[in-house]
């Protein structure tokens, strides 16, 4: 077989990491008289290589989450106040094994997302399947849905190692369907012992009020809390900090350049525009 008939015998046996990179590899090892068995091997990690690429996209794409971010990003000097240890111990995912759950409560805009954020992308980077939900959002689009779609949602919902509630109870009140359907999702996920975590602004003591249902609220955060980590933010915004950072950074004032024609020079001013 010449090259192009060994490409397209690969392409035929869905091996695009190895064509991908035959005429590297083989430039390579012609160059540097390599063993055959170390080329091939070579090839080999391409392709592995490749499909755990597209693999980790696809699980991300199918994730629902907005963007990838991390913990080593995060700036814990801004609360140092924050849970550090239990953030980090949510982190290493023993959680999502053991069918255990986490509910983190605080003020706006203290990190609760991105801490959700972050723990479902390393569970993407681990193999878990996960799904990551804008609470209110999600439950409102479940409510105007057909009954097919609902029973597609609500198994989308369930089946995943992992899904994310965040910030649920934004909008306060939530709709009869939407509450019916949390309650699904806690008590259906709760008997298979699949994890969720949930991020809220509002006190669990208010979840009867919101629901407005205080039976419904019980039953959801009985089974929620059973195997549950509780994780508290208190602090400042990381929001309004970066707004504030952001108006100072547009209020500097700027170096603008006249030109003087009268004298054929430069004239240097300071204002807010030109």
């Amino acid at each position: 077989m010449n090259m192009v008939e060994i490409e397209r015998a690969l392409r035929e046996l869905r091996l695009s990491g190895i064509a991908e990179t035959l005429s590297t590899r083989v430039m390579q090892a012609q160059a540097s008289q390599e063993p055959f068995l170390e080329t091939f091997g070579a090839m080999l990690q391409d392709e592995l290589d490749r499909r755990r690429s597209r693999l980790l996209e696809r699980r991300y794409k199918r994730s629902g989450l907005d963007e990838k971010v991390t913990l080593a990003d995060f700036d814990w000097r801004f609360n140092p106040k924050l849970p550090r240890s239990a953030c980090f111990e949510l982190h290493t995912l023993k959680f999502i094994g053991e069918g255990a759950n986490a509910l983190i409560v605080g003020k706006p805009g203290t990190g609760k997302s991105y801490l959700a954020k972050a723990v479902a992308y390393q569970a993407t980077l681990q193999g878990y399947d996960v799904r990551y939900l804008e609470a209110d959002t999600e439950f409102a689009r479940y409510a105007v849905a057909s009954a097919p779609e609902r029973t597609q949602l609500l198994k989308d919902w369930v089946e995943p190692d992992l899904i994310v509630l965040d910030d649920l109870f934004l909008a306060r009140r939530i709709t009869e369907h939407a509450a019916e359907v949390l309650q699904a999702i806690v008590h259906q996920r709760y008997k298979l012992r699949r994890a969720i975590v949930v991020t809220s602004n509002r006190v669990v003591q208010d979840w009867g009020r919101y629901l407005g249902d205080a039976t419904m609220a019980t039953t959801i955060l009985d089974r929620l809390m059973h195997r549950c980590a509780m994780l508290e933010f208190e602090g400042k915004s990381y929001r309004l900090k970066e707004a504030a950072s952001r108006i100072a950074i547009s209020n500097q004032p700027r170096v603008v350049i006249i030109r003087a024609s009268c004298l054929g020079e430069f004239g240097v001013a300071t204002g807010g525009g030109i």
